[in-house]
């Protein structure tokens, strides 16, 4: 399929470069190393050779999220953004971007959010799980009361906002004791993420705020398949909820949450997340430069799925998501494509 559109895909600064350098052995580090860094070249070429007609683009993890002080966090972020902003205004038509933001601090998370959309002119939001604050053990996850003002101004702007996974703390993760192969993209950053998109919804956030649109990768972290077990577990037992959501999980998971394929390159597993979720809410990604692009359009493209469906994934939703004008050549020849 020509024309996709991707986003779940990363960049680096030299200030946050080194933050990805445990997830690969380190042989493979120069490598990782040389596609963070590039944009304009490398980057582009994968683009233009799988069918990607456009990269939605993010800082790496966990970055801004992993610095304590919240000067500094809020320094780096606006220095993120601006470099991004300077890469987008290149080639406006094939690079887009998600704002980095320094959660510590909800006021300085507004604030920047603010300028990426209103004067960069970002098309929403990527953070990367709980933020430390504090002697840097503390994490602060986004249910809490102090982020309700800046959910409201996420509203308001109407733009997503990309809950993007990070490991938990070395204080929070004995379960993984003996086991560090379970980090990273194995496990841990699907439970991670998963369990602060579940408290997001159990807090009572989108009844306060129904128009949020949140994303999800890899499928969904995990969640779609367990929807029927969070809304029902022991359904003998006649007991009422001990969440503040007015709903069933299922509801807002099904109105306010879409999904990327980013590094869950699975038909089966495309299949489920289709019939739980709807075509609608899925979109394509990569996880550039973590995982292959040929490794994503190659599955994506010969998927066991309807033509109709694979458009919709691979670029209508989110074209309508972000309120993309995209060219009317490459839709020309999408529709050759699909025809």
């Amino acid at each position: 399929m020509l024309g996709k559109i991707a986003l779940e895909e990363h960049f680096a600064i030299a200030d946050t470069l080194t933050d990805s350098a445990g997830f690969v052995p380190e042989s493979y580090w120069p490598e990782l190393k040389s596609r963070l860094l590039d944009i304009q070249d490398r980057r582009l070429a994968e683009m233009d050779k799988h069918g990607i007609e456009m990269m939605i683009l993010s800082l790496n993890a966990p970055a801004v999220q992993a610095i304590p002080e919240t000067a500094r966090a809020d320094e780096i972020a606006r220095r993120a953004n601006d470099y991004l902003a300077e890469q987008v205004a290149k080639r406006p038509s094939r690079f887009q971007a998600f704002a980095a933001l320094p959660m510590q601090d909800p006021e300085l998370a507004v604030a920047e959010l603010e300028r990426c959309v209103t004067t960069l002119g970002f098309r929403g939001a990527l953070v990367n799980g709980f933020s430390q604050i504090a002697d840097g053990k503390t994490p602060v996850y986004y249910d809490l009361p102090q982020y309700r003002p800046f959910w409201a101004s996420v509203e308001r702007l109407g733009i997503p906002f990309y809950l993007h996974p990070r490991n938990p703390l070395p204080e929070d993760s004995r379960i993984y004791d003996g086991h560090p192969w379970l980090l990273g993209p194995t496990w841990a950053f699907g439970q991670e993420t998963a369990v602060h998109a579940l408290r997001l919804i159990g807090s009572g956030l989108f009844d306060e705020h129904p128009r949020l649109e949140i994303i999800l990768g890899h499928m969904g972290e995990g969640l779609p398949y367990s929807m029927w077990r969070i809304d029902h577990r022991n359904a003998w037992v006649k007991a009422p909820h001990k969440h503040k959501a007015k709903r069933k999980i299922r509801d807002y998971f099904n109105e306010n949450f879409h999904l990327t394929t980013s590094g869950n390159f699975r038909t089966q597993t495309l299949i489920d997340a289709i019939l739980e979720i709807g075509a609608d809410r899925i979109l394509f990604s990569v996880d550039w430069p973590f995982e292959n692009v040929d490794h994503a359009a190659d599955w994506f493209n010969s998927a066991s799925i309807s033509e109709t469906d694979r458009v919709k994934i691979g670029r209508q939703n989110a074209a309508k998501l972000f309120k993309l004008n995209m060219p009317a050549a490459a839709r020309g020849r999408i529709n050759q494509a699909a025809e």
